[in-house]
């Protein structure tokens, strides 16, 4: 949906103008100003979004509700309704609570919708309620918190549904983040400790060298060498057994968050695409023999071995493929159904030569040969 402005071309949002504004810093009650009292904080209210000082909150709203101060409102405001404002601009503050009210109220999900023209025509439609909301006039403001309130009334059941899945997934997402942290701590003090451990294998091999050079009257380099190896050794093991407790810990820690989430769909594993066959599925193989890789034939001894046979395209295995196929290929012809079509085109021809006689015509013996062979 396009965005809507209700500002001409030369207005100016009331948020601009009051980004600077002076009297920002003085309670437009009691008149306190935060020049002369630094620990002055200001609150609002979500019913009129009237900024006061603490102090007169305290004091006007103790004991009980009571009506805004500010000239011209009159609306009943409670202690409780109260907070500080986090956008120093009260439109976008404004605005961040009605779309919390309303998400609280619209709070459906995309895979409850069969297709996502739905979801998108959905959330237009909570967007153009939020925008009438916001910037609408008084009677447009009216129609809005009307359907805010008939919807709320006719979908208590699904809305408390869907509130209760976000929160399970909230809680999901926090305790997931919670275990990643603290894997992440366990593998620091992990790598902590195996840097110690590291650290105090070589003090002792160092020690142990420099006692055996002095005891020992072995070559110094194969010391040495054993030292070496005897050092890479536990480091292996001892990286090993490391990441097999890194492992447990994190299947422990995801068995722990494995939690049903109703409304959710069911996670189904992604189906292997096939490679592209161009037959089409036709089983290819030769039935009546089975293809070698090589044949003893004293005609292909010397194929074998020559240089022209070893071109690139060229393959001896084609040449082997082909050659027994067309040595049984006349296995699959059955006689029976074959002489049909020859008896149909011997006739054809018989009454060929039978019409160049009626004509008159002289027909030599290689004619007679050709018309005979039917082939």
């Amino acid at each position: 949906m396009p965005p809507r402005s209700r500002l001409g071309a030369g207005e100016t949002s009331t948020s601009t103008l009051s980004a600077n504004n002076p009297s920002d810093d003085i309670c437009p009650v009691c008149k306190s100003n935060r020049y002369l009292n630094p620990n002055l904080e200001f609150l609002i209210n979500p019913e009129c979004y009237h900024k006061m000082c603490s102090t007169c909150v305290d004091r006007i709203f103790t004991s009980g509700p009571a009506s805004c101060p500010v000239p011209y409102c009159g609306k009943t405001l409670r202690k409780k309704g109260f907070h500080k404002a986090f956008f120093a601009d009260l439109t976008v503050e404004r605005e961040v609570d009605i779309r919390k009210r309303v998400g609280a109220i619209f709070n459906r999900r995309q895979d409850e919708f069969e297709t996502l023209l739905d979801w998108n025509n959905y959330l237009e439609e909570v967007e153009g309620l939020i925008f009438d909301l916001v910037e609408g006039t008084r009677d447009e403001k009216v129609k809005a918190e009307e359907k805010l309130r008939a919807y709320k009334e006719g979908n208590r059941g699904e809305i408390e549904e869907n509130r209760k899945a976000g929160l399970e997934e909230a809680d999901i997402a926090r305790r997931r983040e919670k275990a990643e942290k603290e894997a992440a701590r366990q593998r620091r003090l992990a790598a902590y400790r195996e840097e110690e451990e590291e650290k105090a294998d070589a003090q002792r091999t160092k020690r142990d060298v420099l006692d055996r050079l002095a005891t020992s009257n072995e070559d110094a380099n194969k010391i040495a060498q054993h030292a070496q190896k005897v050092i890479l050794k536990k480091t292996s093991a001892r990286r090993n057994l490391t990441d097999a407790q890194a492992n447990s810990n994190g299947s422990v820690l995801d068995s722990g968050l494995t939690i049903n989430v109703r409304g959710l769909k069911k996670k189904e594993a992604p189906i292997i695409e096939k490679p592209y066959d161009p037959f089409g599925g036709v089983d290819l193989t030769p039935s009546h023999y089975t293809l070698q890789k090589d044949y003893d034939n004293e005609w292909l001894g010397n194929a074998k071995n020559d240089i022209r046979h070893m071109a690139g395209g060229y393959s001896i295995e084609e040449y082997y493929a082909r050659t027994m196929f067309e040595a049984f290929s006349g296995l699959g012809v059955f006689i029976e159904d074959e002489k049909a079509p020859e008896k149909t085109a011997a006739s054809s021809t018989i009454g060929t030569a039978a019409a160049v006689q009626a004509a008159g015509g002289i027909v030599s013996l290689e004619d007679k040969m050709e018309l005979d062979d039917v082939f």
